[in-house]
């Protein structure tokens, strides 16, 4: 085990512990071990949140893949585990997109709802659809431009501030116009419930907020992950299903974001991973987040729109020859 505790800066004394197994004092917790191993050495109704995105069984570097009954029934271990260490009223959030096999698309989302209904304790609450605008090429089908997010609870009596996460009302002018409260503005001063649906096509001022770029080449937050989800997608969930306090956990947090996520609002973050690259650059990442360091793109921040003088927004020459298309 190493302990390092992070000097007093933009927060309070941080202690960085990294462990194959669980202790009871961290503020970060980073293990380089195998998911259900670890799982295994957490004490019953530990944890308030889970958030991972899983392998999807489709040959990435950090998976061997496998049959895909085999990877389901590997998978429903761990999420038998998870449900064992959450407390009651707690929250599941596992983030996921397609199994691909020849040519043919299995909707985890789908498979893993089933799944995870075979414990009875798990009630689904939403099923949060992440859109972004540069995804899974295809030639023989429309190119896949989301992932799902299946939030579960462990029960009733769940944690969920919505005031936390609402985003601005399109109409905050609207008033009753009828009843005992006519004349009353009729939206929240706080703004609206963002929905499920975590891209609004109809406003600019919800797409905006709500429409999160998934983290390619040249997003602040890309590291040697294949598979890297964004910091703010995480941070809505910890905002939305935690308490300050709570212990957050990913059971397969490649680099780190959940930890990060979970740091960057006074919870507490455990995450484990098997291979040690990711481990080290997860710790990296963690440092420099409590040191105020880390490039990340800040909860809400509006999309690069093109303005169209850009040369990759502009029409090859070779495009616009006379005659094409004729």
């Amino acid at each position: 085990m190493q302990v390092i505790d992070m000097p007093e800066g933009l927060f309070r004394l941080r202690r960085i512990v990294l462990a194959d197994a669980f202790v009871p004092e961290f503020d970060a917790l980073l293990a380089c071990s195998d998911a259900l191993a670890f799982l295994r050495t957490v004490p019953e109704k530990t944890v308030r949140l889970v958030v991972t995105s899983p392998p999807y069984n489709i040959g990435k570097p950090y998976e061997e893949r496998k049959d895909f009954r085999e990877y389901l029934d590997w998978q429903f271990e761990v999420i038998k585990e998870c449900s064992r260490i959450l407390v009651d009223g707690g929250s599941l959030c596992w983030q996921v997109g397609n199994y691909i096999e020849q040519g043919e698309v299995f909707p985890l989302d789908v498979f893993f709802y089933q799944l995870i209904k075979l414990l009875p304790e798990f009630k689904l609450r939403n099923r949060i659809i992440w859109h972004f605008e540069h995804g899974l090429h295809a030639q023989k089908r429309f190119s896949g431009r989301y992932e799902t997010i299946l939030w579960f609870t462990k029960g009733d009596g769940y944690v969920f501030h919505l005031d936390d996460v609402r985003v601005p009302q399109k109409y905050p002018g609207k008033r009753y116009y009828k009843g005992p409260k006519r004349g009353l503005p009729s939206s929240h001063p706080l703004g609206k419930n963002p929905g499920d649906l975590w891209h609004v096509l109809q406003e600019d001022w919800e797409r905006l907020i709500w429409d999160i770029p998934n983290v390619k080449a040249n997003h602040p937050e890309k590291t040697i992950h294949p598979a890297q989800f964004p910091i703010e997608l995480v941070e809505r969930l910890v905002l939305a299903l935690s308490n300050e306090g709570d212990i957050v956990l990913d059971p397969f947090m490649g680099v780190g974001t959940t930890v990060i996520a979970a740091l960057l609002h006074s919870r507490r973050g455990i995450g484990v991973d098997k291979e040690r690259v990711y481990v080290e650059i997860a710790l990296q990442r963690v440092q420099e987040a409590l040191q105020g360091t880390l490039k990340r793109r800040p909860l809400g921040k509006p999309k690069y729109q093109p303005t169209g003088r850009e040369k990759v927004a502009q029409t090859p020459p070779e495009w616009r020859q006379s005659g094409d298309g004729e």
